[in-house]
């Protein structure tokens, strides 16, 4: 029987960490540690580095292509990609030249999720009208798809010029830019993904992550009713955080954690985080907070129960300083994910996986994707 691949990624937004001194370090230190992260990240042999799309004071992954290639000089293995590129507001032609550019300077590596955006601040800054949301996606998913397949190409739309008999470049070989589509939850864009043909990214931020097992099921079906393989793979992209101990991974993932979800309660009008709320999280839902040993005996049976040929982990979650951001790195290439694999093997995991509904104690979380990939 052949062996299943897994993949077994990270997932940045470039957080303005802090630095010793407790105080928030400039921009353009934050992108410098990035491409470090994603160096560090070849070397201690994770599989891909995939950076967001966000237009915030507090993120800066406003250009991620610009990122990716510069740990593509510098790196030879690692898959580089996106963790979610909000195609609403791209222009889908520059896209491509962009992430054909980069597969061409990675030698094939480069990769996408695309995904119709949960954070909503570029719609203004380019000039797109959100009561236009769904149709916007629809537009430009089937140009890009379009392009992927490459040759000449005769298009028009509403949302940007025609094209007449365009060919762009760089060429793609075949097989090249594998492209996902990122849903946060939507029965809908899920079918979209199989309407398409392209492989699907869940963002699981908060419950428990088994519970969008229905959602791997029905987009099984879809492709099938679409004529499309049923073996596309599907990922999960979900947020973690990993030290040597729990009690460390736990206590220093936390403020992070409570401030980064209390900005976006206020933003959005959700319900105030609680330490409650953190620890239900880490215990049964989409954190994945702990000691090696700990969080590879949560993933394993997570993504046996969802059935998924991929994990992206954001690895830590708000301004968490470099130096830890480091650690849990480090930790996932040489501890994790090689556990996760084993476990996978073996149909190993000591912990037992309920889908659905919320455990005793555990209080479901109000949010379903506030900076992940999403195309609901």
């Amino acid at each position: 029987m052949e062996e299943r691949e897994y993949e077994f990624g990270l997932d940045s937004f470039m957080a303005v960490t802090v630095g010793p001194d407790g105080e928030s370090i400039g921009g353009d230190q934050v992108v410098r540690d990035t491409v470090e992260e994603g160096v560090l990240a070849e070397q201690v042999g994770i599989d891909s580095f995939n950076i967001g799309e966000h237009y915030r004071d507090d993120m800066m992954d406003s250009a991620a292509h610009v990122v990716l290639a510069a740990i593509a000089g510098r790196t030879e293995r690692i898959r580089l990609g996106t963790s979610v590129t909000v195609l609403s507001t791209q222009d889908p032609v520059r896209l491509y030249n962009n992430s054909a550019t980069l597969d061409a300077v990675s030698g094939g590596r480069a990769q996408l999720v695309l995904g119709r955006g949960s954070a909503i601040e570029s719609f203004p800054l380019f000039g797109y009208d959100l009561r236009e949301y769904e149709e916007i996606f629809e537009e430009k998913l089937e140009l890009f798809v379009k392009l992927l397949r490459g040759g000449a190409i005769t298009w028009s739309g509403k949302y940007r010029p025609p094209l007449s008999d365009v060919v762009l470049t760089p060429p793609l070989p075949a097989g090249h830019l594998p492209t996902w589509v990122g849903s946060g939850g939507s029965p809908d864009s899920v079918t979209r993904a199989a309407r398409y043909g392209l492989p699907l990214m869940l963002a699981v931020i908060g419950g428990r992550p088994e519970r969008f097992r229905p959602l791997v099921d029905l987009y099984r079906r879809a492709l099938a009713e679409y004529g499309h393989p049923t073996d596309l793979p599907v990922g999960l992209h979900t947020l973690g955080y990993v030290a040597a101990t729990d009690d460390e991974a736990i206590e220093t993932q936390w403020p992070y954690w409570l401030q980064t979800f209390d900005r976006a309660s206020r933003e959005r009008g959700w319900r105030q985080p609680t330490r409650a709320q953190f620890d239900a999280e880490t215990a049964h839902g989409a954190m994945f907070v702990g000691s090696p040993e700990t969080v590879a005996q949560r993933i394993a049976p997570v993504m046996r129960a969802l059935d998924v040929d991929r994990i992206d982990l954001h690895y830590a979650l708000g301004q968490v300083p470099a130096v830890q951001r480091r650690e849990s790195i480090e930790l996932l290439g040489r501890k994790v994910f090689p556990r996760v694999r084993e476990l996978l093997a073996s149909g190993r995991g000591d912990h037992e996986v309920m889908a659905g509904s919320v455990a005793p104690g555990e209080v479901a979380s109000p949010v379903r994707s506030t900076h992940a990939p999403v195309a609901r």
